[in-house]
């Protein structure tokens, strides 16, 4: 019975062993923007058009990772996250290395809300002050560039 049990710890311990020795190393991969569509933000007002080449999340997956693992993205680029309803949304910057303008759109394509210059990893919270159904995140510091205010629009397309 003694042997027994030794030849089960020493079977179970080379199982371990050969576990440990089997674990492959996880690289992180660049991940670069890959155009899905084409965004403009319609100033209230005036005639000011602003236009962007967007990444669209729009599966769970997506939507989970949204910018995560970025180094960097370009003034005209953005990420157009779509929502199957309209409601309170919050993010956060978790795994996200760049600063973000993060601009809510409720279903009538309108402004609702920012969140300006959210810092890099960061896991605060960042609601939206009103129910959206899209989100746009864009360069930190662009919202206060072009000026935008709760009230501008957006059009987009696939």
């Amino acid at each position: 019975m003694f042997f027994k049990h030794i030849i089960i710890i020493s079977v179970l311990a080379l199982g371990v062993i050969a576990c440990k020795k089997d674990k492959k190393a996880v690289t992180q991969t660049d991940i670069s923007f890959k155009k899905e569509g084409e965004l403009t933000i319609f100033k209230m007002g005036d005639s000011t058009k602003i236009n962007l080449d967007i990444e669209i999340a729009d599966t769970d997956f997506d939507i989970q990772t949204g910018l995560m693992y970025r180094d960097s993205m370009e003034e005209n680029q953005g990420m157009l996250f779509v929502f199957d309803d309209v409601t309170q949304r919050y993010f956060y910057m978790k795994n996200t290395k760049i600063p973000l303008d993060i601009i809510y759109i409720n279903d009538a394509y309108k402004i609702v809300s920012f969140q300006k210059n959210t810092k890099p990893l960061d896991e605060t919270s960042l609601p939206s002050k009103a129910p959206a159904k899209y989100v746009l995140e864009v360069n930190a510091g662009l919202v206060d560039t072009w000026t935008l205010t709760v009230g501008d629009s957006i059009s987009f397309s696939k």
